[in-house]
């Protein structure tokens, strides 16, 4: 590292690395220490270099596709420049002084100003907008201080219920950026529990503890990194014993409006015909999804779908079961004979479903979700008189006292759907 002294002050002479030819055009550089000493200009000297090393790695860095590296570069050069990064509307609110001190920062090349530098000084760069999965890895770093000291298995249960929200979330909504999620969004998400709660046999507190941890990522990510976001997770917890009050839907709504012409048109064909053939089996929605062309038996003397655990684990073993079809179900299955592979095994079925009802003005009451369907199903068979034998064979359901027998062969169960069928 060559120093040498021009007039009364010492200079840094030295040959640009290779590696940052295409970032710095020149071949040597020659930077003033500011000293008359010649020890005080070999102390500075090391620091000097680093300097324009670090800017070089930056601007390196910068010169990517990727959108968050080039922001990252960009806040990189402007700290080794000495200015906290801002972006331009902001940056340009600052007093005049300060601004200006930006302004005069900018070195130039050939009489022209270093754009790179410029942009990174200035605030030219744009912060990439962060996904709801970005948000995660981000959430690691920005509470570390939550994880200090914790053993590796405490660590472990840390992220995981974490990284559990997180993925429900994506695998309900999607992968939003955080501007982009909405209050529609949240409200799927928790009718996708709501249902998960009946389906699974869990309590409110699974649903609440998944809306904290995810509401923990989302707003920390907010804050830490400054993004000054209006996130729409308020109000969203469950009560206990919410989702066993769900209300069926009445016969006549179902047959006036979802069954209206038209009404479910707007709906993608297999969520519209799991929907459909909803009406008059009484499945869970992710039975129905479940649902091949193994499964649904169109070509028997009775047409039928049987629910099995299929490349999928049933709820218990009371949900092995067949269910004649019958009415708007029966034309349903002959729409989708094969299944509904958009939806098999995925959990984003109920919150389409919830949503385009809501948004269309087919749901009963703002409590009513698509599992109501499997409320005015049964309903419909206890109106009937069904025995409740035949209703839980039909529904899955325990039986509250010692089975006997196979219960009612599939003729005599299509009669009795037959008569409650829509």
């Amino acid at each position: 590292m060559a120093i040498y002294k021009r007039g009364k002050t010492y200079h840094l002479r030295q040959r640009v690395p290779l590696r940052y030819k295409s970032v710095e055009p020149r071949e040597i550089v020659g930077i003033s220490l500011r000293t008359d000493s010649e020890s005080v200009a070999r102390a500075k000297a090391e620091g000097a270099w680093q300097n324009l090393i670090e800017g070089w790695e930056a601007k390196l860095a910068g010169d990517t596709s990727d959108a968050e590296r080039r922001f990252e570069a960009a806040r990189e050069l402007a700290a080794v420049r000495g200015f906290r990064y801002l972006p331009a509307t902001k940056a340009s609110t600052l007093p005049t002084e300060e601004w200006l001190a930006r302004v005069e920062a900018v070195p130039e090349r050939n009489g022209k100003p270093d754009m790179r530098e410029a942009a990174a000084i200035l605030g030219g760069v744009e912060e990439p907008p962060i996904t709801v999965t970005r948000a995660l890895e981000l959430y690691w770093g920005l509470a570390a201080d939550r994880s200090r000291g914790k053993s590796d298995d405490q660590l472990r249960r840390w992220k995981n219920p974490r990284k559990k929200a997180v993925a429900n979330f994506v695998a309900v909504v999607g992968d939003k950026t955080l501007p982009d999620i909405s209050g529609d969004d949240m409200l799927a998400f928790r009718d996708w529990w709501i249902e998960k709660l009946d389906e699974d046999g869990l309590t409110a507190n699974s649903a609440n503890k998944d809306l904290i941890h995810l509401g923990d990522v989302l707003k920390t990510v907010n804050r830490m990194k400054r993004l000054g976001l209006v996130l729409p997770l308020t109000d969203l917890s469950l009560k206990e014993g919410e989702a066993q009050t769900r209300p069926p839907f009445s016969s006549e709504w179902i047959r006036d409006k979802l069954l209206a012409p038209g009404a479910l048109d707007g709906l993608n064909t297999e969520a519209r015909c799991i929907v459909l053939g909803m009406v008059n089996t009484g499945y869970r929605p992710s039975e129905g999804a479940g649902l091949t062309a193994a499964t649904i038996r169109l070509d028997q003397k009775v047409p039928h779908i049987s629910i099995e655990p299929e490349g999928r684990q049933l709820k218990s073993q009371y949900a092995r079961r067949v269910i004649p079809l019958a009415g708007v179900s029966l034309d349903a299955f002959r729409e989708c004979p094969n299944g509904f592979p958009r939806y098999s095994d995925k959990p984003g079925l109920s919150a389409t479903v919830n949503k385009y009802l809501r948004a269309n003005g087919l749901m009963e009451s703002p409590k009513h979700v698509l599992y109501s369907l499997r409320h005015s199903f049964e309903d419909r068979m206890l109106a009937a008189g069904v025995d409740d034998r035949i209703r839980r064979d039909v529904f899955g359901h325990r039986l509250t006292r010692e089975r006997y027998g196979k219960g009612a062969d599939l003729a005599h169960l299509q009669k009795i759907i037959q008569k409650v069928a829509l």
